[in-house]
């Protein structure tokens, strides 16, 4: 960041807030909304090693640029010098309006969606217009967002403390539940059952409110549009890796320290995802019934709520098994949320030094962060949480959080051409193949998207482009009063 700001945050902090910003609410819903869409155990695992493959490659790539450029911003200062102005802009546009605050309104929907295990009465609805639908749960998510956006504006050191305990907190419990489920799991035929005729694939239609379930094959092209639409589930959870770069400023060591953790923190979350998914496959049979009471019995299709990290926890423990999972998810996602909202101020801050957001957000407060970024996201999220549902807000805010990515790695190859003699202190592992064959991958995700869900993907677009105009505004305001 700016000169004042404090270079607090070591490798391990680093690591941390990689890993802590991944891990959310995803890995314990998803998996369920996945298997509902495709129907095969193995294409599952397929779809959660990939992720992690994409993620990784993606993450050894940004490290040259981390290196390169170890500014407050991260990745809104690597696009703006190699493609200008207008497309830094453009991402920060999107990171403000969707990615960043997307992705934070989602996971405080869930760390609210568990609250409510504890606290039934928060899906009571407060208010309903037709339009709007207000719960006492979405309030919850408005109140956590809040609650660490003020903890955060107290300073970078209660943000790296808040960070440490509950991303350590959720690491452990994570491992617990993989170990126990593996060692528990494995000892059941209920794997070997899954994986009778694992390749076969099928999407699962619930009607009538649970009375009808359609089960319809998929094969050839129908199969492969489904495999791209759904794994956007898979990337969201694996998403905001990159939100170490946007708080460089205040790492020491960044052009280290960034590198490697990014790929220590992706590496790490690969592995804890899939054996994760490995494990929910060894408790729990894919299929049951939606109208069933029993976990077991609602198989990972039917998780209730889709809450099935939840399902496979009481397959361990009992019934406290659904309530100690439930309390899991609330420090994982508020602990995630805590890194993304600590994160995703810093870029606004850079963006307002540009002249390219508010004036005010650019300033530091007493206790050197910028407190009036962080309170401009805590109230752009608060607004989403009112306005979509979980599932709507990960399509969205991950489609063109893919777009930017694309994007950004590309610029890898575009500044070594225009700027063959820079210093360089990592270089990006495995270059031209790696980086390229990312692009080739995630390029093909989003015009899958596009084709398969355009409704959520298509308003991912339009929001990208809606910049331009804003753009374009911006800059002649800022003539206007230069001339004046």
């Amino acid at each position: 960041m700016a000169e004042q700001a404090q270079k607090k945050l070591g490798l391990l902090d680093a690591t941390l807030l990689v890993s802590g910003s991944m891990i959310g609410s995803g890995i314990f819903i998803v998996s369920t909304l996945m298997l509902r869409d495709i129907g095969s155990p193995a294409w599952l695992l397929v779809l959660w090693i990939l992720t992690g493959l994409i993620t990784i490659f993606a993450a050894l790539s940004y490290g040259e640029l981390a290196g390169m450029m170890p500014n407050a911003g991260g990745q809104y200062v690597y696009i703006q010098r190699a493609y200008g102005k207008m497309a830094s802009f453009l991402y920060g546009w999107t990171v403000f309006t969707v990615i960043q605050t997307g992705v934070i309104a989602a996971v405080a929907v869930a760390f609210a969606k568990y609250t409510a295990v504890f606290f039934p009465s928060l899906n009571t609805t407060v208010l309903d217009l037709d339009w709007l639908v207000v719960t006492r749960a979405q309030l919850m998510a408005i109140a956590s967002v809040v609650l660490l956006t003020y903890s955060n504006a107290q300073g970078v050191q209660n943000g790296k403390i808040i960070q440490f305990i509950f991303t350590a907190a959720k690491l452990f419990a994570l491992g617990a539940l993989i170990v126990l489920g593996l060692y528990i799991g494995l000892k059941t035929d209920v794997f070997s059952y899954n994986f009778t005729d694992a390749w076969k694939a099928s999407k699962t239609v619930i009607a009538n409110g649970g009375e009808k379930v359609f089960q319809i094959p998929l094969t050839g092209w129908a199969l492969v549009g489904a495999l791209g639409a759904t794994i956007i589930n898979s990337l969201f959870s694996a998403d905001a890796w990159n939100n170490v770069t946007f708080i460089a400023g205040e790492i020491k060591d960044p052009k280290k320290n960034i590198p490697k953790s990014l790929f220590f923190g992706t590496l790490i979350v690969t592995v804890i995802y899939v054996l994760a998914n490995v494990a929910y496959l060894a408790l729990l049979p894919i299929n049951g019934s939606p109208n069933a009471t029993s976990p077991i019995d609602q198989g990972m299709l039917f998780a209730s709520n889709d809450r099935v990290g939840a399902s496979a926890a009481y397959v361990i423990f009992g019934d406290a098994g659904i309530l100690l999972m439930a309390g899991l998810i609330m420090v994982s996602t508020f602990g995630c949320n805590n890194g993304l909202i600590l994160a995703g101020s810093r870029l606004f801050y850079a963006m307002s030094k540009d002249g390219l957001f508010f004036k005010k957000a650019g300033r530091l407060n007493q206790k050197s962060v910028p407190g009036v970024a962080l309170w401009i996201q805590c109230l752009w999220a608060s607004i989403l949480c009112l306005s979509g549902k979980y599932g709507d807000l990960l399509t969205y805010s991950t489609f063109a959080s893919l777009l930017f990515y694309i994007l950004t790695i590309y610029g890898i190859f575009r500044l070594r051409k225009l700027e063959p003699n820079t210093e360089r202190p990592y270089k990006a592992w495995g270059y031209p193949y790696i980086p390229a064959l990312y692009i080739l991958i995630t390029s093909a995700i989003c015009i899958d998207l596009l084709i398969y869900d355009f409704r959520n993907a298509g308003l991912g677009l339009f929001i990208v482009l809606l910049g331009i105009p804003v753009f374009y505004l911006i800059e002649a305001r800022k003539k206007a009063s230069l001339s004046n």
